[in-house]
């Protein structure tokens, strides 16, 4: 697969970008390092990431306390290699060259602490996937 820049890079997109989006926002992060440059955004943002999902995060030791909710903007669709969207229905700028995938994921909105853990564990299987197959020289695993 060909890159738009010197490394490739991922959007993660759901409504509020507070849950599932940013969980694999800090997936990725965690396990790629700088070697794939990493996005999140929401159609409709929420005014702070999901606490359940900053919870969650925090005990696999990944912070994302300081992740701000952020609006999905055509810009951010275009410069990125592959755009995922997390079984949320919504609807992404669409450019050549660029790849589109789904992962149908349960939203963590409103739901605890017990019930957002099997979500962040599914998402980081995925993220493992991803890096796979973007980074097919690297071990994914951390």
């Amino acid at each position: 697969m060909a890159f738009k820049s010197d490394k490739p890079s991922v959007l993660f997109v759901c409504i509020h970008n507070a849950g599932r989006s940013q969980m694999a926002a800090g997936w990725l992060a965690h396990l790629a390092g700088d070697a794939i440059e990493v996005r999140s955004a929401g159609t409709a943002p929420a005014d702070q990431v999901n606490p359940a999902a900053v919870a969650a995060m925090q005990e696999v030791g990944i912070d994302i306390t300081s992740a701000t909710p952020k609006v999905l903007t055509g810009e951010a669709v275009q410069v990125s290699d592959v755009v995922i969207t997390m079984g949320c229905g919504d609807t992404c700028p669409f450019y050549p060259g660029t790849r589109y995938l789904d992962w149908p994921l349960e939203d963590p909105a409103g739901q605890g602490l017990e019930a957002v853990r099997p979500i962040r564990d599914k998402i980081r299987s995925n993220v493992e996937q991803l890096i796979a197959e973007l980074l097919p020289d690297r071990s994914a695993t951390a």
